[in-house]
């Protein structure tokens, strides 16, 4: 016990630094829990998804097209706001917002429980995130624009 009062006397400079550090680290993240933004790493929304999670994609229609997260349901992000009622039989599940990068998807967390969505979760990295974990995607699923576009040229 004598070595370490002897060594922070001797260090004030680096024992100052580090008792700020730690404190800065402990603040940060007692803030980020207040708020209540919660991202969660890809393995933890496969566990939500498979505990019947909601997926709402925010990318544009063509992103979604090219590959997204089976069964997710595509809202780009400027639409969100106006399709929130249409969301209210998902109040009492959890969802997962997801985007490119996972940098929309934070607005959309907010967005969803100021709205009074309990369990809302940003997928950090968003599908670049997913991606890089090896998880799967789907492609080349028809969107309902594309399904509407083929039975009109059909029917010309």
């Amino acid at each position: 016990m004598d070595k370490i009062v002897e060594f922070a006397g001797n260090n004030t400079l680096l024992v100052a630094a580090l008792m700020i550090s730690f404190f800065i680290v402990v603040f940060s993240e007692l803030r980020r829990k207040a708020s209540g933004l919660v991202n969660i790493e890809a393995i933890e929304a496969v566990k939500l998804i498979n505990n019947d999670a909601v997926v709402i994609d925010l990318r544009s229609v063509d992103a979604f097209s090219k590959g997204h997260i089976v069964n997710a349901k595509n809202i780009p992000s400027d639409e969100l706001d106006g399709r929130i009622e249409g969301l209210g039989e998902f109040k009492s599940k959890p969802i997962v917002a997801v985007c490119d990068a996972g940098v929309t998807s934070t607005k959309a967390v907010n967005t969803l429980r100021t709205a009074g969505f309990e369990s809302v979760y940003g997928l950090k990295g968003g599908m670049s995130g997913w991606g890089q974990a090896g998880l799967p995607v789907v492609t080349g699923k028809k969107t309902k624009a594309k399904k509407s576009k083929d039975k009109k040229a059909k029917n010309k």
